[in-house]
């Protein structure tokens, strides 16, 4: 994914403790606000392909809702079963009150 030289959000719409998903370059991605630090994540499971935005943002692992896999938004990181395999992450820039994904 190339650099994102618009901005895909602003820091008031993911509020701490949550999650937003947005689209870069026809790719669903999840922003992540863990204690003021914003990860973005690719928004697919690799266990079955089911959407992590609809998932539960507990510290800085998010649950997958179909098989309960846990991912760390911070480094991608499979952490429990069913998933073995990283979710993709991206990197995070901000400027000002704006968050910009790059590839």
């Amino acid at each position: 994914m190339p650099a994102n030289s618009e901005p895909v959000a602003h820091l008031g719409d993911v509020p701490k403790g949550m999650t937003r998903r947005i689209e870069v370059d026809g790719e669903a991605v999840l922003l992540c606000n863990v204690d003021g630090a914003i990860y973005a994540i690719e928004d697919r499971c690799t266990h079955d392909g089911g959407e992590l935005d609809q998932g539960h943002l507990e510290e800085c692992l998010i649950m997958c809702p179909r098989h309960g896999a846990f991912f760390d938004v911070r480094t991608g990181a499979a952490v429990t079963l069913p998933a073995i395999l990283p979710v993709r992450t991206y990197p995070v820039r901000i400027e000002g009150d704006q968050i910009f994904v790059e590839g």
